[in-house]
C-alpha cells in the first residue's frame, strides 16, 4: 500500500473506534482480519498513524479545526510524519484508495501552526480536567512532561538474570540493534523509530522462548529493584497481575525465599503459570482468588508489594486512547480500591516488614496523597527515605526531581525516559 491507501486505513479505524466505542487494539485487529491483502508493513504502518493520532489528539484537533478521523490523521502526517501539504494533495489524485482532496481550509491548516494563546492542555495534549493534578505533580513543567507523555514508547527487555545475561540477549537480539537501558543494569531498549517504522518482533526469538528476557518497561524495572527483595525473604506480591514483576522480584532474589503471587482477577493472573515455567522461576507460589486464600499469611510478610491499580496515566504514551476516556468517577474508583488495598496489604506485614506502593500514574491523589492518607490513619509506617532505596538499587545518588513531597519516587518519560510510575516504601514498627 502506499501513504494515501495508508491514510484512508487509519482514517476507517478511527471511525470504527469511534463508532463502535472500542479499543484501538481491537479495532486495528478487526480492520487486518478483514483487509487480509495488507502486509505487515502496512499494518505497522496504518497502527503507528492511529496511535499518534490519538497521542497527539488535542493538539492535532486544535490545529485542524476539527476533531474528525480524517483531521487527525492528515496532522499526523504532516506534523509527525513531515509530509508536505501540497505534495500529499497531489499524491492523493488519481489514487482511489486515497482520502478526498484537502480543502482549501485545510491546506491553510496544515502549513499554519498553533496560536500562541493555545491553552496549556493542548499543548500538553492532556484532558482539560486533569490541569490541576498535573500542575500539582510538575509544577511549571507540568505541559513539557505531557509532551513527552505524548511520543512514541521504546521497546525494554528485562534481562533474567536466573539464565541469561546483558551481554547474551543483546548478542542474540543484534539484528534489531539494542543498547543498553540508562538507569536499569538488566535493561535492554530498543527505540521508537519514525513515521512507519515497525516494532521488533521479540517474542519469536529464541531467547525470548528460552527464558532469557522479557518485555517489561525500564521504569517497570526500576521500580520492582526499589522494592529492595532480598534472598530468603517472604515476600506478598498482592496485586501479582500476569506477574511481570513477580519475575524480577524472583530474579532479584536469586530463587531463594518465597514470594506469594496474587490477583483478585483470575484471568489476569493465567498467564503467570507459563511465564514462571519459561523463566526458570522456582521460589513462587501461586495463591487463585478464593475466600481465605492468604489467611495463613497475616503477620509473617518481610516484604509486601502492592502494584496498585490505577488509572494507568503513566502508560499514555503505549495506551493512547485510554488517555481521553479517564473520567472523574473512574479517578475516584481507583482511589478508594487504593486505599482499601494498602490497608489489606498492610495486615500481612510482621513487625520490622516493609509495604511497596507502586502505581503506574502521575497523578498525585494515586500517589502521594494515598501515601500521606494512610500514614495519617495508620501510626507505626515510616517512609524509607528514597536516596537510600536509589542507592540500595542502583549503586548511584538519587536524580533530584525524583523525589516527591511524601519522600517516593516519581518516573516520567520526561525525567527517566520511561513509561510514568510510582514506588514508596513503608517500614513498619
Amino acid at each position: 500500500m502506499r501513504l494515501p491507501g495508508r491514510l484512508s486505513a487509519a482514517i476507517a479505524v478511527l471511525t470504527d473506534m469511534e463508532t463502535r466505542k472500542r479499543p484501538v487494539s481491537e479495532a486495528l485487529k478487526a480492520w487486518g482480519l478483514n483487509n487480509r491483502f495488507a502486509g505487515a508493513g502496512d499494518r505497522a504502518a496504518i497502527g503507528n498513524l492511529v496511535y499518534d493520532a490519538l497521542r497527539r489528539r488535542a493538539s492535532h484537533a486544535a490545529l485542524m479545526g476539527a476533531d474528525t478521523p480524517r483531521a487527525l490523521v492528515l496532522a499526523v502526517a504532516v506534523r509527525d510524519w513531515g509530509e508536505d501539504p501540497a505534495a500529499l494533495d497531489e499524491s492523493f489524485a488519481g489514487d482511489a484508495h486515497a482520502p478526498t482532496p484537502l480543502s482549501a481550509d485545510e491546506m491553510a491548516r496544515l502549513i499554519g501552526q498553533l496560536p500562541d494563546d493555545t491553552p496549556g492542555f493542548v499543548l500538553a495534549d492532556m484532558p482539560e480536567w486533569l490541569v490541576p493534578s498535573l500542575e500539582r505533580a510538575f509544577g511549571d513543567n507540568w505541559i513539557a512532561e505531557g509532551q513527552d507523555m505524548a511520543g512514541r514508547p521504546s521497546l525494554d527487555l528485562r534481562v533474567n538474570l536466573l539464565k541469561a545475561g546483558r551481554d547474551r540477549v543483546m548478542k542474540s537480539l543484534a539484528r534489531f540493534h539494542p543498547r543498553e537501558t540508562a538507569i536499569s543494569p538488566i535493561g535492554v531498549t530498543m527505540q521508537a523509530g519514525p513515521r512507519d517504522a515497525r516494532t521488533p518482533n521479540v517474542t519469536s526469538d529464541e531467547g525470548y522462548l528460552k527464558g532469557w528476557f522479557e518485555v517489561q518497561d525500564q521504569g517497570s524495572q526500576i521500580v520492582a529493584a526499589l522494592a529492595g527483595a532480598r534472598p530468603g525473604e517472604q515476600v506478598l506480591d498482592l496485586c501479582a497481575g500476569a506477574g511481570g514483576k513477580t519475575l524480577a522480584l524472583a530474579a532479584t532474589m536469586l530463587n531463594k525465599g518465597q514470594i506469594f503471587a496474587f490477583d483478585s482477577d483470575r484471568t489476569r493472573l493465567a498467564p503467570i503459570y507459563d511465564r514462571l515455567k519459561r523463566n526458570g522461576v522456582r521460589n513462587v507460589q501461586v495463591r487463585a482468588p478464593q475466600p481465605g486464600a492468604l489467611d495463613d499469611l497475616t503477620g509473617k510478610m518481610n516484604r509486601v508489594v502492592i502494584d496498585a491499580p490505577c488509572t494507568g496515566t503513566g502508560t499514555w504514551r503505549r495506551r493512547p486512547d485510554t488517555k481521553w476516556k479517564l473520567t472523574p468517577e473512574l479517578l475516584a474508583q481507583r482511589r478508594a480500591e487504593q486505599a482499601a488495598i494498602l490497608v489489606e496489604g498492610a495486615r500481612y506485614l510482621k513487625p520490622g516488614g516493609v509495604l511497596v506502593y507502586i502505581t503506574c500514574s502521575i497523578l498525585p491523589e494515586e500517589n502521594d496523597d494515598q501515601i500521606a492518607a494512610f500514614r495519617a490513619a495508620h501510626s507505626g509506617f515510616a517512609p524509607v527515605p528514597a536516596q537510600d532505596l536509589w542507592q540500595a538499587a542502583f549503586g548511584a545518588p538519587l536524580p533530584e526531581a525524583l523525589e516527591t513531597a511524601e519522600g517516593g519516587l516519581a518516573l516520567t518519560p520526561r525525567l527517566t525516559g520511561t513509561d510514568g510510575f510510582y514506588v514508596a516504601v513503608l517500614k513498619r514498627d
